[in-house]
């Protein structure tokens, strides 16, 4: 595994492993609902959402997906986010454009920023299309869910401070002697 690279603050490794942290909790409630689990919804409302079969493979990919796109913040700190892998014919072992990295992660915070604000204030009537009886009366449920799916209102702005701090280095002009390894080279 690459470690973090030597001219990266502390701050800015802390905020990129934070994204998958904070991903996590949704994702791991939405593998319990694509299971069947009691995640608050009755067996009409896991019905409604075509759990079990093609709801539960969304609510799967949607996790696996998620998680997948805050895994690449980490390269945004580690060589991997400067540097072609080696299993990439043609670029491989050549430093990645920085706007390669800039603009999309750029994109990515601004999107879900975006979408936590408005999460955060469209919460009230999350539930309001669902039809009736498909979600349990307890407010247990709603707590649960509600605590799973916060963390997510930091991914935007976590992702938005790593990708300026990865721009701010990689376009300063300063460019540290780091010394990239192929992989399987450590005696």
């Amino acid at each position: 595994m690459s470690k973090t690279l030597p001219d990266v603050p502390k701050w800015a490794n802390f905020a990129a492993h934070a994204t998958l942290l904070a991903t996590l909790p949704s994702g791991l409630w939405r593998v319990a609902m694509g299971l069947g689990l009691p995640v608050g919804f009755t067996d009409q409302g896991l019905t409604d959402f075509g759990i079990p079969g093609w709801g539960s493979a969304y609510v799967f990919g949607l996790s696996l997906l998620a998680e997948t796109l805050a895994f690449l913040t980490l390269g945004l700190v580690r060589p991997w986010g400067e540097v072609w892998p080696r299993w990439i014919p043609g670029v491989r072992g050549r430093p990645i454009p920085p706007l390669a990295a800039i603009i999309p992660a750029a994109a990515g915070a601004i999107a879900l920023t975006a979408l936590g604000f408005q999460a955060l204030f469209g919460w009230a009537e999350a539930g309001s299309s669902m039809s009736p009886g498909s979600w349990e009366k307890s407010p247990v449920y709603g707590i649960v869910m509600a605590a799973c799916y916060a963390p997510l209102l930091l991914w935007g702005p976590l992702l938005a401070a790593v990708t300026v701090h990865y721009a701010r280095r990689r376009l300063s002009g300063k460019r540290p002697q780091h010394s990239f390894e192929p992989l399987g080279s450590r005696a």
